[in-house]
């Protein structure tokens, strides 16, 4: 009797993989038409605007001193010279200091702008599995598989738009500011 149960179970066992369900959806097909999505890349670029601005006003300025400086270096004593050149040196390294904080700055305010947005994703998409029954639900813009047989996994992409009240004819937002490179992820 024990004989047949475990020859039994071994023929059920395999056969519960084969029950597994998968999904897929691709994140850039949704990410880019989300409302939040617009307003992050809007806000971005004003803010990038900003600092661009102050590295401008920043640079002019040094740019003076030091043409000020080139026109004045041959009548000036040795030890206002020397005075300059610190001044100026001190102008540059805080101008790079500057662009250095203002890129860190930029990109964690793009984090902090996109994380809200990946967690209403990853939300959505851990609805729409549970709903479904999948056992995995695949973002293929995230994981590099070279293959999906349709037949075995179901696209998902357009459930997870509905969901998130996303048209499915949406079409990415354009921001209103100028187009710009924003800080990689």
């Amino acid at each position: 009797m024990l004989k047949r149960i475990a020859l039994l179970l071994l023929l059920v066992a395999p056969m519960s993989l084969f029950a597994q369900k998968f999904a897929h959806f691709k994140s850039m097909d949704i990410i880019p038409v989300m409302p939040e999505y617009a307003k992050a890349q809007t806000d971005i670029q004003a803010l990038q605007k900003q600092y661009e601005d102050e590295i401008k006003r920043a640079s002019d300025e040094f740019s003076k001193k030091f043409a000020e400086y080139q026109q004045e270096q041959k009548t000036l004593p040795q030890n206002i010279q020397e005075r300059r050149q610190k001044e100026l040196q001190e102008m540059q390294e805080k101008g790079i200091q500057f662009q250095q904080e203002a890129q860190q700055q930029l990109q964690k305010a793009y984090t902090d702008m996109m994380d809200p947005i990946y967690k209403k994703l990853e939300d959505a998409v851990k609805a729409i599995g549970a709903a479904g029954g999948y056992t995995y639900v695949f973002d293929l813009n995230r994981t590099d598989i070279p293959y999906i047989d349709e037949n075995v996994s179901k696209d998902v992409t357009n459930d997870i738009k509905t969901k998130l009240g996303i048209s499915l004819t949406a079409v990415p937002a354009t921001p209103a500011a100028s187009a710009t490179t924003t800080p990689a992820n």
